[in-house]
């Protein structure tokens, strides 16, 4: 398997891939929303790769946590997809640890998202509001809204309001 930066040829089989992992188009609208937007970074959209075939997409974008008026930048994972009939074979792990290697390497000190509570705490996430981490953007529950520290100390050291890309409020 080939974990690397996603490239201009793979949006449409990145397409076809979210289709088919999630139901409707919201995560498909969502990537080529985040993609269009110019705080996109090219090496936070990564893909899993077997014999040319797509088999998982990951993508990392830009987001806030507001402490006392100071936005302090961290990113999202979301979304997270692998072809239904390559999952549980270790390529959502894979583009994890990947995806927050590069986000550690460009300096974000956190990571948040909305997940599963059984499947991401493998992979270093742990509940937000337990370490004084807020959400008021979406409504969601303790349990899905999860952090994992990327910078030693950050878990400890920054609190606030977290704040996805604004791509994920046209959602609606």
């Amino acid at each position: 398997m080939n974990i690397r930066t996603e490239t201009g040829a793979d949006y449409e089989k990145v397409h076809t891939l979210l289709t088919r992992a999630f139901p409707g188009q919201e995560e498909a609208i969502l990537v080529q929303r985040l993609r269009a937007d110019n705080s996109f970074q090219q090496e936070l959209s990564i893909v899993a790769e077997e014999n040319g075939k797509i088999t998982g997409h990951i993508m990392f974008s830009q987001a806030a946590l507001w402490e006392g008026g100071h936005a302090h930048s961290v990113v999202a994972l979301a979304p997270l997809a692998v072809l239904p009939e390559f999952q549980r074979q270790g390529i959502g792990g894979k583009l994890i640890e990947e995806g927050k290697r590069r986000c550690r390497s460009l300096g974000y000190p956190l990571v948040f998202l909305f997940g599963h509570p059984s499947y991401y705490p493998r992979y270093g996430f742990v509940q937000a509001r337990n370490y004084g981490m807020e959400m008021t953007q979406f409504t969601v529950s303790d349990e899905v809204f999860m952090v994992a520290e990327l910078q030693e100390g950050a878990l400890h050291s920054l609190h606030g309001e977290f704040r996805f890309h604004p791509a994920f409020e046209e959602l609606g």
